[in-house]
């Protein structure tokens, strides 16, 4: 083989080494981790949930979301939104750390969001009245934890969320179900197996 021709593969087997390395643990990534089915999701008693399209990114509007200020900013991320034809929707957004460790930081920052959210709804609205409730961890990969907040304004508008978050190694997802209404309509029971479902179909 002619010395530039070598040269040219050796440059060629150095630069694919060097696309390998940078796309190690941080840069596999690109992979997009499994989500939600329409069916996954707490049975509606009047309407069939139908399932969007899996979409890069976070949400714009998860910015201005009291309850998960961790979230925007990172990347890569991926978002599902679901809903019915009446007055129920949820949405699932997952995200790939570059490592186990960043990924426990965000669970961990994402839990104290979701605690402190009912306090800080009532600060940011005077005009409404929030509470939340700790419904406890789930045994799944490396964990997942249940939470719900109810709102209620002034005006009349009453609404319900269950939230989730859960890790698989460097992987965190979130789900969020939403409806109008009060705890006493929340499928908590239900909700907690989609959680499952959720984590353990990051990998």
């Amino acid at each position: 083989m002619p010395k530039h021709a070598r040269a040219g593969a050796l440059l060629a087997v150095a630069v694919t080494g060097l696309t390998v390395a940078l796309a190690g643990p941080a840069g596999a990534a690109a992979k997009t981790p499994g989500f939600l089915a329409a069916g996954d999701l707490p049975p509606h008693p009047a309407s069939a949930w139908t399932a969007g399209k899996v979409t890069a990114g976070v949400p714009g509007e998860t910015a201005g979301d009291a309850c998960l200020r961790a979230l925007p900013g990172h990347k890569p991320a991926w978002h599902r939104d679901f809903r019915t034809d009446l007055d129920t929707n949820a949405r699932q957004i997952t995200l790939v750390l570059r490592d186990t460790r960043s990924a426990k930081q965000l669970t961990s920052r994402l839990d104290k969001d979701i605690k402190s959210c009912a306090a800080r709804i009532e600060r940011q609205h005077p005009d409404t009245e929030a509470t939340g409730k700790d419904y406890g961890q789930l045994p799944v990969e490396e964990g997942a934890h249940v939470y719900g907040v109810h709102t209620e304004t002034s005006h009349g508008a009453d609404d319900v969320r269950l939230l989730s978050v859960g890790r698989d190694g460097r992987t965190v997802t979130v789900v969020n179900w939403a409806q109008l209404g009060g705890f006493e309509g929340a499928p908590v029971k239900a909700f907690k197996k989609t959680t499952t479902k959720a984590v353990n179909k990051l990998h």
